[in-house]
């Protein structure tokens, strides 16, 4: 693959929209990728203004760096390489204490996905990487053949929400090694029944890929207490903009939000609240907001991305 790393950015009209810019402010964008977000923010910072990019993809560093720099019109740009779930200590290390706005684009980038040797495509034949970050941590690969059965039929039914999780997970441990994405999705094809699959619009080892790409990353543990730390460090007015690509992450999101809008756990009968518990954020969104029409037309990828938003309040609030 060569060193372009082509991207399309998903709603990124949304994402500066709800982020709501000041040009001298400082920008977290916890998810580099090909850099077309952080180009955005790039563009809209003058002199004084700062934007911190994270990325666990060194190749997506090194690519998307002097894209994001050529967009700049005076304000400071800082790469680093790490999970955003780490975002407090990076930025400390940084010497940055606090950030005006964060945006946190959960999505697996297109360069990934197209890039067969990294294995989160069931599209192509390569080995079962799907590691974000190769540098670091176990592989798909690790995963299906030393988990047990009843591991990975968690790791299925949980994180890819996949019905057959029972049958696949047998199915795999019976066909140990796997080492390829085409062996698995022929395992997963000989598990799941013809008549299912014809009925089914969705290519039938979506969720399964879906779910491996989840429990190699560790993508969902952490992230409630990621979206809570980077809220801690937004000044009174920040903005977080978060877009998640499945309902599992969309969920956790949406609770979190609610959360921090409203943490009193006083009982509903109390006339008044006595836990002292305040509000942490405004959530901006009471809604989901979702790609376009036009957009869809052109990048179908966006089609299962939701934004939400959420203002921080000030300590009088």
């Amino acid at each position: 693959m060569s060193g372009d790393y082509p991207h399309i950015p998903v709603m990124l009209d949304e994402c500066i929209e709800y982020l709501n810019i000041r040009p001298q402010g400082t920008y977290l964008d916890c998810t580099l990728g090909g850099g077309g977000h952080s180009s955005a923010i790039m563009s809209r910072l003058c002199e004084g203004g700062m934007l911190i990019s994270t990325d666990l993809d060194e190749e997506a560093i090194a690519a998307a760096r002097p894209r994001v720099e050529a967009a700049s019109k005076g304000g400071g740009f800082l790469a680093l390489h790490g999970n955003f779930h780490d975002a407090p200590m990076l930025l400390h290390e940084a010497d940055i204490e606090g950030i005006d706005g964060a945006l946190m684009d959960l999505g697996v980038s297109s360069r990934q996905f197209d890039d067969a040797d990294r294995g989160f495509s069931y599209r192509a034949d390569a080995p079962l990487d799907m590691r974000m970050d190769r540098s670091q941590g176990r592989t798909a690969a690790d995963i299906l053949n030393t988990y047990s059965e009843a591991e990975l039929t968690r790791v299925l039914r949980d994180w890819g929400e996949e019905s057959w999780a029972v049958r696949i997970a047998k199915f795999i441990v019976e066909k140990r090694p796997v080492e390829t994405t085409g062996q698995l999705t022929a395992i997963i094809d000989a598990a799941i029944p013809e008549k299912v699959r014809r009925k089914d619009t969705s290519h039938p080892a979506r969720r399964t890929f879906q779910a491996l790409r989840i429990e190699v990353n560790d993508e969902l543990a952490p992230l409630e207490k990621a979206v809570r730390d980077i809220t801690a460090m937004l000044r009174p007015g920040g903005r977080i903009v978060v877009m998640a690509f499945h309902s599992l992450e969309d969920r956790i999101i949406k609770n979190t939000f609610r959360d921090m809008a409203d943490p009193c756990t006083c009982p509903k009968s109390f006339p008044v609240c006595v836990c002292g518990k305040k509000p942490i954020v405004r959530i901006i969104t009471r809604k989901p907001v979702t790609a376009g029409a036009a957009e869809l037309a052109a990048n179908p990828r966006a089609r299962s991305a939701v934004l939400r938003a959420a203002e921080k309040l000030g300590e009088d609030a």
